[in-house]
């Protein structure tokens, strides 16, 4: 059962969209008068499409797009647009809405577009769904850098796909991330220094492979805690090693520390992030990047390019 939203301030307008909507038996159809009307509920229940009115009073058509835009930007939106509205449309469209269809086009066009839309991906459309839902999820990984591998691609493309961040402050992030599962894994769980490494790489990497399957090493696990808002990201990494002294981490920006392999994570996790906290003990680090929403306002939801297919 798609649901949908129809917000029109002309009741006219408003109960022809939504009764030729409510033809289709799979559809759950709600209205609203105004965008802000429709945006309360938005609020109270996240529909699977909105379909809505330009000129309205309070917050019109494009305020509405703007809005959904950033609270929630896997609800695609379908813009109603009669004459005289045709550069609000055009800047909606750039804003991120999916589609429009013309009020005289009501009758012949509404349901098709509405389809197209639902249709381009039911299982993406599920999955975004619940994505807008997420505020938090927790791992427990064992000693396997391909499980840490497989997280990161998986974080990075939750923040991705939930709009949080685009395309490219993803990998940052993804990238911030990977450094402190490593750091966890390597100097952590199998407690393998950061001077071997600089020493003889062979001989480091021959070391945490003997050490992850002897005991104690083998069955130290991974903790990782990941928390989204529409304010903050952050992630925390927590090992089950003997942990080290925060206050004796070098500054891995000092003259010469950057050409060092053992500066690379600290200097990459605090250039992608907003703040790195390691807690006293040094087994558990978190790390913080703030939301821009204004960045992700000047992007296109991947529905918008599919449907114009």
């Amino acid at each position: 059962m798609a649901r949908i939203l129809v917000v029109d301030d002309s009741l006219v307008d408003l109960r022809l969209a939504s009764r030729l909507l409510e033809k289709i038996p799979d559809w759950e159809v709600t209205t609203a008068r105004n965008g802000r009307e429709g945006l309360e509920q938005v609020e109270l229940e996240i529909p699977d499409l909105i379909v809505t009115d330009l000129k309205m009073p309070e917050m019109n058509g494009l305020e509405l797009v703007e809005a959904i835009r950033n609270e929630y930007p896997l609800v695609p939106v379908v813009l109603m647009t009669a004459g005289g509205s045709e550069t609000i449309a055009v800047t909606a469209l750039e804003k991120g809405a999916a589609s429009y269809v013309p009020k005289t086009e009501l009758g012949s066009e509404l349901i098709d577009t509405v389809e197209r839309i639902l249709a381009s991906s039911n299982k993406r459309r599920k999955r975004r769904r619940l994505l807008n839902y997420l505020s938090s999820v927790s791992y427990v990984l064992d000693n396997d850098l391909d499980l840490i591998s497989a997280l990161v691609a998986e974080i990075r493309e939750t923040v991705q796909e939930r709009w949080i961040f685009d395309e490219n402050e993803s990998l940052r992030f993804a990238s911030a991330v990977d450094e402190a599962l490593t750091n966890a894994y390597f100097h952590g769980n199998l407690e393998v220094s950061s001077d071997l490494r600089e020493e003889d790489p062979n001989a480091y990497h021959d070391l945490a492979n003997t050490r992850r399957k002897v005991e104690p090493f083998r069955s130290r696990q991974i903790h990782v805690e990941l928390n989204m808002s529409k304010e903050e990201v952050s992630i925390t990494i927590v090992d089950q090693g003997s942990g080290f002294d925060p206050e004796a981490l070098p500054d891995p920006t000092s003259p010469g520390y950057l050409e060092r392999p053992s500066g690379r994570g600290v200097l990459l996790m605090r250039a992608f992030t907003d703040s790195i906290e390691f807690n006293p003990t040094g087994n558990a680090v978190t790390l913080r990047k703030k939301v821009n929403r204004q960045l992700n306002g000047d992007y296109i939801i991947d529905d918008t390019l599919e449907t114009s297919e």
